[in-house]
């Protein structure tokens, strides 16, 4: 089975220039733990988690005991909290050599480009677990 069978295409993804804030938004608004971020021409530059993000944030952001302090570190910028040597996959790869990335580099997703670095899907161990699920479940089914 290849990576694009099963990647997430609808991306969400922040620019490098992209305030800690926007981040925060998808973040909160969207199931998801990782958000791509691109450079200007709309290649692959890095990415954050959620755990990157919420390690830059005061607790009290968007509390009546926010700072300024807490509202200064809101307009951070992506280029300076994300991951820069990402990890990546291309679609035709096969779900095995995810894994082994996956495993290999101690990371949780693996980032979907196309030749020209474009990204075009994210893949997460979620994703390769939601598999494995479904085929013990049809197998299961198959012995009863």
């Amino acid at each position: 089975m290849k990576i694009e069978s099963i990647m997430q295409k609808n991306l969400l993804t922040l620019s490098m220039d992209s305030p800690l804030s926007q981040a925060k938004e998808i973040f909160e608004n969207n199931n998801i733990h990782h958000v791509i971020i691109i450079d200007d021409h709309g290649l692959l530059a890095g990415i954050i988690t959620d755990r990157d993000l919420y390690k830059h944030l005061s607790p009290t952001v968007g509390t009546s005991h926010e700072t300024h302090r807490d509202t200064a570190l809101m307009q951070k910028k992506m280029h300076q909290i994300m991951a820069r040597n990402v990890i990546k996959t291309q679609p035709e790869q096969s779900l095995n050599e995810a894994v082994l990335l996956l495993h290999d580099n101690h990371v949780s997703c693996l980032p979907v480009v196309n030749k020209l670095n474009e990204p075009v899907g994210i893949i997460t161990w979620r994703d390769l677990l939601k598999v494995l699920a479904l085929r013990y479940k049809v197998k299961l089914a198959a012995n009863n």
